[in-house]
Order: structure tokens, then sequence, then C-alpha cells
């Protein structure tokens, strides 16, 4: 990159069990609140935006380009250009590095980016004989037409698709994500018991930053007239091993590890950043939260997204040079607690790295710089937010710390992986 991307500022929402406490905003809406507070916040005029850019999976039918509906919700006016990105889980952080793209390019200088994700309002869908039923019969024309369709109707045409399912199953490798978690788990021999046991620390961990007030540094209450809302919900207090214990596999029921008590919980939420280049923000008199040195995208087999993380961040640290004793934190998004330890093991496995990326490998991850304050098994993963939040969150603690240098990364459904490194 020619110089480091400035964030001015961030900021994002509590973090909601679906259908829960924000499953009556939709995710133009909720988004909406958090940017226009952003701007708000820092005393930028709407104006100064050269573009919106959004990133979210779902794609709610009722706000098609969300990004320009939620921007003309949040204020921001008509001449403001907007679009939505998908990249599934690292969508939050393709609307970061497009606005990046956009920087570096020339094509403008200040940008509001975020992820925003509303899977409450994912919704169930019609099966195709249900649909081809309905269509047949509003095209009949006489009266005996519509009773011969009419007498084809079984029950079984009302029998509904869960589209919140189908989305977290990927048509290239035909599996469900848990069901590739489960594949890695097989792969590197990791243990329900060691599952359980990180899950029970990001619930820890997430619990005692909510109560030392250091999450609430970066979210924005949510107030409508549904809902006062101000703290993650999904982070079960004072969690016990023996509970998670008890929780049975649901991918692999016979042999399986992964269960609902070590997976990342389905949830809403939004995140927001403000972007300009580090000579733009000193000439607008501003102090930056931190910077972005640069980021890289990898693909992977899609029955091993989970490892994306691995591939992602040895296409960063050789792009620019970067080792992992350099890093001074990690926020590795915790879709699995099985992936997460998978990447764990792939850093530091020379013979994982010989047969699949034909490199040495980066070295061993310090489990007291990864998620210091929990992870989506806690929090919550909102999929097209939580891009956007893990590189905020990881910029907000190396602050907090006194830290320079840290690596925001996730896996990503369909086989990829998303790296990010920041510094402050």
């Amino acid at each position: 990159m020619k110089e480091r991307i400035a964030i001015i500022d961030g900021l994002r929402s509590p973090i909601a069990k679906a259908n829960g406490k924000l499953e009556k905003l939709g995710a133009d809406t909720l988004g909406a609140i958090i940017a226009k507070e952003l701007v708000l916040k820092n005393n930028i005029d709407y104006d100064r935006f050269d573009e919106v850019i959004i990133g979210n999976v779902a794609q709610p039918v009722n706000a098609a380009n969300m990004a320009r509906v939620l921007a003309i919700r949040a204020g921001f006016p008509e001449s403001t250009i907007a679009y939505t990105v998908h990249r599934n889980c690292a969508s939050g952080m393709q609307s970061i590095s497009s606005s990046i793209e956009k920087i570096e390019t020339g094509q403008g200088e200040i940008y509001l980016a975020g992820g925003v994700e509303s899977m409450s309002s994912i919704p169930l869908l019609y099966n195709d004989q249900f649909k081809d039923f309905v269509t047949k019969l509003s095209y009949a024309k006489t009266t005996s037409q519509r009773l011969k369709i009419l007498s084809t109707f079984r029950p079984s045409f009302l029998k509904p698709i869960i589209a919140l399912i189908t989305g977290l199953t990927d048509p290239i490798s035909g599996k469900i994500m848990g069901v590739t978690a489960e594949n890695l788990a097989n792969d590197f021999k990791i243990s329900k018991e060691a599952q359980d046991e990180f899950a029970l620390n990001s619930h820890h961990k997430a619990q005692r930053a909510q109560e030392a007030g250091i999450l609430a540094e970066e979210i924005h209450p949510i107030m409508t007239k549904d809902t006062s809302f101000s703290d993650d919900d999904g982070i079960r207090l004072n969690q016990t091993i023996q509970a998670l214990e008890k929780l049975r596999p649901i991918f692999d029921r016979i042999s399986g590890t992964v269960t609902a008590g070590n997976s990342s919980q389905v949830s809403d939420g939004a995140a927001m950043l403000i972007l300009t280049t580090e000579s733009k923000a000193k000439e607008l008199g501003v102090e930056p939260i931190g910077f972005i040195k640069d980021y890289a995208y990898a693909g992977l087999d899609a029955s091993r997204m989970g490892l994306g993380p691995t591939y992602a961040t040895k296409k960063l640290f050789d792009k620019t040079g970067t080792k992992l004793e350099d890093i001074d934190l990690i926020e590795l998004n915790e879709a699995f607690a099985a992936q997460v330890i998978a990447n764990m093991e792939a850093f530091k496995s020379v013979d994982y790295f010989k047969k699949h990326l034909n490199s040495t490998p980066l070295g061993e991850i310090n489990p007291d710089i990864l998620n210091v304050n929990g992870g989506g098994i806690a929090l919550g993963h909102p999929v097209g937010m939580s891009g956007t939040r893990i590189v905020l969150h990881t910029i907000k603690e190396l602050k907090r710390r006194g830290k320079k240098t840290g690596l925001a990364t996730l896996c990503v459904g369909g086989g990829q992986g998303a790296s990010f490194l920041v510094e402050v």
C-alpha cells in the first residue's frame, strides 16, 4: 500500500442473540443507527464522505443495495454513493479493503465502511413445489383451470426451507459449516474436551471484559421504542465446564465433537469505521485510533474453510515481511472452537506447511495474546459484521494495552481466509 490507512474512529452495536433484543431492527435500520452516531460523534460533515461501503451476507429483500438505504437513513445526502459487498464471513472486512482500494486509486479520500447482519431476519422460504403451484395458479385463466390446479395441492408443498441452514451450507463442498469444523477436529485430533475448555475461556474472558467496561468502549447502545440494549447478551455469565460437557454434538451425532456450546452464536449486530489516508488525517487535524498497514485474502479447500486464517496470514506476512513474533495481539474469529484450535496447530506445523503451502510454518501462537477479551463463541458471530468488529476491537485493545501491532483474521465459508495487519 502507498501509505497506511487511518481509522479515524469506529463504533459498533451491542451484539444480540438472534430472535432476541434486536430482532425487530432490520439490517439497514440497525446499521443506520451506528453509522449516524459515528459520523455525529466525530463531527465530520456528511458531504465530506466520498462513499459508503457496507458488508452484509443475508441481503434483505426489502432493502436492495442495503448500503445505500442505510446511508440515507443515517443522514447522508442523496448525492452520497453507496454499495453493498458480500464475501460471506469476511464481508465486514471486504467493505474495508474495497474502501482502501478506492482511496489507493485516488477515487476518494474519506469512506464509511462497515458490516451489519440481522440473522433474525433471515426468512423461511417456500419450496419449489409450492412456488410452481402458485405460479401455475396465477396464470390460470378459467375457473376449471384453477380447480384442476388446486386439486394438485399437497400439504408437503408447505414444508418450509430454513434459509439460515441453507445459507450456512456451502454448495461447493456440500457441507454445512459445522461439518467443516468436524473435519478439522478429526484432521488435528482435537477432542471435545479441548473445544469445551476453549469455549469456557471465551465466555470467562468476555465476561471479565464486559464487567471491566472494556467492551463498552466500542459499543453504542441501541434505544428504540421496543428495546434499550447496551451490552452483548450472548455471554453466558459464570459459565461452567460442566454445563458445556452436557451438550451433545449437533453436526455429527454419532462420533462428533462440535456442539452448540463450542460454536459461535447466531446473532445480530453492526459495526462501522471511518477511513482515510494517514496524510489526510493529519490535514484534517484528527488523531486516528489506529492504522491498517496491509491485508490479504486467500483461498483453500472449502471443506476445510476454517483454516482460512492460516492461508491468509501466510500470504499477508509474505507480502509485508512480517513475522509472528512482531504481533502483539491476535483476533482470530471464533466460528468454532475446533477451527481456532486447528489454526493454532497449523500455524506451527512443519508437516502441514510443507504439504499444503510448500513453506516453513509461521510459528506458535501465544495463547496469552489470542482473543484476549473472548470472541464469537461468547459474543456471537453476526456474519456480515464480524470482520469489521475484530478490526475495531484489535485496534482498541492495542491502544488500551499500549501495544503496537495486531493481526485480525477470520475464516470464510466457501473456502477463503482474510487477514488484516493493524497498528496504533
